[in-house]
């Protein structure tokens, strides 16, 4: 009795050190030997109470069996979080969740094949003494609805697609037996349908096929399909844009405010389709002016809950692509109805102000109405009548552009901030191949179009937000805002520290001193070398504007109401802004601000898929006009660091590409984040950003959209470096670490 009540404590004790030591490390795996051993029963008797134990705890669902006849804490006994997954190129992922501080990596051995964008429920295994997490998926909620997309491998008896995104580390897999018409090197539109354990490619189903891989209209498709936007209108949406009647009728004209005996004229880029703006000027007295900004009367034509309607609110807007516009609006709409051409009649929303020298609104007027446009001008164009003071309608020209320039630099002197950046286009052939690359640049006649457009968005805003009650007092009306806030600290201090490198100060820390401060730098920096990764990072500094119905002010404009009015042909928060104005301007009651804001952070969203849908095809058409220059030199300036590569900007064409540290010549670089900068250990040369080098083009790939440059370093006799892979510290003979 008394040796088996011993042997019954001996086996209590063991198990209680065994449970501490599963639940100190919940993401360790332990071998039986080494649980016994640790638990002090190292021999054949302690290793076969140890199992016992083991065993008993595994069908309590305490530990669990893995890999290996390895133990470890079972996952049922972590708290479980759900959150939705971030593939990386490695296969490796990190969960997003709000339950938690950080996002969880999940290696690709615990993912539960799991991909981009799928809803999850996961534990989190590990916690570093940097408080990293360390997680592990145990199910899959929901299967993301993601397209992929990517060139089709066609063999006998299946189909591999190759995804051309860095978030599908595998190829998805089809019958060939259900699509018997695909051929090799088409590139298609897949959805992943199943990924079942065991298996090493996901189950997918093709959505589309866009044609040959290469093609400039395939590619084109590819991106807006890689980023889930539409590039073509169903027919049913086509069919009820051709039935909308384009006449103007006598009803019309009867509750419009006609403007067309008034001078009016659009100023548009030379190769614009639409013009959806125009701008009426009339002289009512000396020093006092009448100045219209006309907008195309969109929601005449294009009523709620239409068909036309809600595909405008899912796209949410135009997407700029290098070569084309995919429009938010049939072109029957965008290109006709809706386009203020020369000579013909026109049914508009306007904001009507008189005006005096001094910038005193002395009235506004808000209203539909109908024009008559008397000119168009190009921008080029109307420059020239700025510059020489000669052309058609030279008086009234002069006239808005000395007004506009007041405004101008009211704006600034208010403490808006001037990011002119010149942007890259490039010159096309009728295939869509770069030929060459020029920059576009804001002048006077840009600047003319852009004050007045600013100054009927920000009146508007006011209107709409604000009305007067009986006692005077104003108060606050749903309304949808473009907002954009003043930048944090952490971002200034990185900020500061930056260009710190560059022999520049930033003093200011707070308020409009900021703007003022930044303003400055720019106009310091003007012309120099550093100049584009100066105002780059300047850019990424601010906070991105946005759309809401909660309104903090425009600090970038120095706006304390801004709006988007001036274009509802290519954003549909400005069609929610008509009609909100239409109905604030009829008494009607205060919209749902409910409503407004998941509106409004939709349109926000999508905002955001548009603009890296356009990134995307500048960098394609970079990386097509870099194909035929491989081996060729360029200079260019440091733009950009990770912890795998330098970013380079090429001076001439602002083209920019990847050198990997791996590459570099005469030495084992490695990135430093706190000094943010490049070193080697060898030679202790460092890069950071901004700093001149010269780079060969070594490699343009298509597909990822990738440019790969070398670096060439002077040795001490002057001569360019190549780099020999053997000497890296580190390495043996097949380039692997030791």
């Amino acid at each position: 009795m008394t040796r088996n009540r011993k042997k019954t404590a001996i086996s209590t004790d063991r198990a209680s050190f065994i449970l501490h030591l599963l639940r100190e490390s919940p993401n360790h795996k332990f071998t039986l030997r080494h649980l016994a051993s640790a638990s002090g029963g190292a021999s054949a008797d302690g290793r076969a109470q140890t199992r016992e134990i083991l065993d008993r705890l595994t069908a309590e669902g305490v530990a669990e069996v893995c890999e290996g006849d390895k133990y470890r804490l079972s996952s049922r006994q972590l708290p479980r979080h759900i959150g939705v997954v971030e593939m990386i190129s490695t296969g490796s992922m990190y969960v997003r969740t709000d339950e938690l501080d950080s996002d969880v990596y999940v290696d690709q051995r615990n993912s539960a094949n799991a991909l981009d964008g799928d809803r999850v429920e996961f534990i989190v295994t590990r916690t570093s003494r940097q408080g990293k997490l360390d997680g592990e998926i145990l199910r899959i909620i929901a299967r993301s609805d993601r397209r992929y997309v990517g060139v089709a491998q066609v063999a006998a008896h299946e189909i591999f697609v190759k995804v051309d995104s860095r978030k599908m580390p595998v190829d998805i897999y089809l019958p060939r037996k259900r699509y018997p018409g695909l051929t090799s090197g088409q590139k298609v539109v897949v959805r992943v349908t199943e990924w079942p354990q065991g298996s090493k490619s996901p189950t997918g189903e093709l959505l589309d096929v866009l044609g040959m891989a290469g093609e400039n209209d395939t590619e084109m498709h590819a991106i807006l399909a890689e980023f889930n936007l539409p590039y073509r209108f169903d027919e049913e949406v086509e069919a009820a844009a051709a039935a909308i009647p384009g006449t103007i009728t006598a009803g019309d004209y009867a509750e419009r405010r006609d403007f067309r005996a008034t001078t009016t004229f659009t100023i548009d880029p030379a190769d614009a389709k639409d013009f959806d703006d125009a701008l009426s000027v009339r002289k009512l007295r000396d020093g006092v002016w009448e100045v219209g900004v006309h907008i195309a009367d969109v929601t005449h034509y294009v009523r709620p809950g239409s068909i036309i309607d809600n595909e405008a609110r899912d796209r949410g807007t135009s997407v700029y692509l290098v070569d084309r516009t995919v429009p938010m609006l049939p072109e029957r709409l965008s290109n006709e109805l809706c386009s203020l051409r020369p000579d013909e009649e026109s049914l508009c929303f306007s904001a009507v102000f008189t005006i005096d020298e001094n910038l005193e609104i002395l009235d506004e007027w808000f209203g539909r109405t109908v024009i008559h446009s008397d000119r168009r001008f190009t921008y080029a164009e109307a420059q020239e009548i700025i510059e020489s003071g000669k052309g058609d309608y030279a008086d009234e020209v002069l006239s808005l552009h000395r007004l506009a320039q007041a405004l101008r630099r009211q704006r600034f002197k208010n403490g808006a901030i001037g990011f002119d950046r010149a942007e890259a286009r490039f010159i096309l052939d009728e295939k869509g191949k770069p030929l060459g690359v020029y920059f576009k640049e804001q002048k006077e006649s840009n600047q003319l179009i852009e004050e007045f457009m600013l100054l009927a968005n920000r009146r508007v805003a006011e209107f709409c937000a604000r009305r007067k009650s009986s006692g005077g007092r104003n108060i606050a009306r749903p309304m949808v805002f473009r907002v954009h806030d003043a930048p944090t600290e952490e971002k200034l201090e990185k900020f500061r520290s930056f260009i710190l490198r560059f022999g520049y100060q930033f003093k200011a820390n707070k308020g409009r001193a900021i703007a003022k401060e930044m303003n400055k730098l720019l106009a310091e920096v003007k012309g120099r070398n550093e100049e584009n990764v100066v105002s780059t990072l300047a850019v990424r500094s601010m906070a991105k504007a946005f759309y809401t119905t909660d309104n903090i002010g425009h600090y970038g404009l120095a706006f304390p109401f801004y709006t988007h009015f001036t274009s509802p042909i290519r954003r549909y928060p400005d069609m929610m802004v008509h009609r909100l104005l239409a109905r604030y301007l009829e008494g009607g009651k205060p919209a749902n601000r409910t409503e407004l804001e998941k509106a409004a952070a939709y349109a926000s969203d999508r905002e955001i898929l548009a603009a890296e849908a356009e990134r995307a095809s500048i960098k394609y058409k970079m990386v097509e006009f870099m194909q035929d220059k491989l081996g060729q030199e360029f200079d260019g300036h440091v733009s950009g660091l990770t912890e795998w590569g330098m970013y380079v900007e090429l001076d001439e064409t602002h083209i920019e590409g990847m050198t990997f540290l791996r590459d570099i010549p005469g030495d084992f670089f490695q990135f430093d984040e706190q000094r943010y900068e490049v070193y080697g250990h060898r030679t202790g040369r460092r890069f950071t950003l901004g700093d001149a080098v010269r780079v060969r083009i070594r490699r343009a790939d298509l597909q990822k959209r990738q440019l790969d440059f070398e670096l060439l370093l002077p040795d001490e006799s002057g001569n360019r470096q190549k780099r020999d892979r053997s000497e890296q510290p580190g390495r043996g003979k097949q380039g692997r670490r030791r």
